[in-house]
């Protein structure tokens, strides 16, 4: 009898697991959870998501991230898509802009599975 994995997601493994408080996890579910833990590593990153959680309506484009970085443009989308790619942003495309918006259901996972709330 053969045993099928399941692939998941970065963003499924952080849905899926029981909170480190309660429960270790295993190598597998660690090693894809880290995917999300490294897109948030880095600072421009981590500024980058704070910047379109709490942009009016939630959302925000590249035009509108720009002059909070002394970095170029290409490199900003550069990390906005590194956070998309990693399931922390949702995007879409609206004539030549690309319109971003933080998963609300991702951070909230992430944040209940390292949380030690009710430890």
């Amino acid at each position: 009898m053969s045993k099928s994995l399941i692939e998941l997601t970065p963003v499924e493994a952080v849905a899926c697991c029981t909170p480190m408080t309660r429960e270790p996890m295993t190598g597998a579910q660690a090693e894809r959870v880290s995917a999300l833990l490294k897109a948030l590593a880095d600072p421009v990153r981590l500024q980058l998501l704070s910047l379109v959680a709490s942009h009016e309506g939630g959302e925000a484009c590249v035009c509108d991230l720009s002059e909070a970085f002394d970095l170029s443009q290409p490199t900003i989308s550069h990390h906005l898509k590194v956070l998309h790619q990693s399931g922390l942003l949702d995007r879409s495309k609206r004539g030549v802009w690309v319109y971003y918006k933080v998963r609300a259901d991702v951070l909230d996972s992430l944040g209940k599975l390292i949380s030690s709330a009710g430890a």
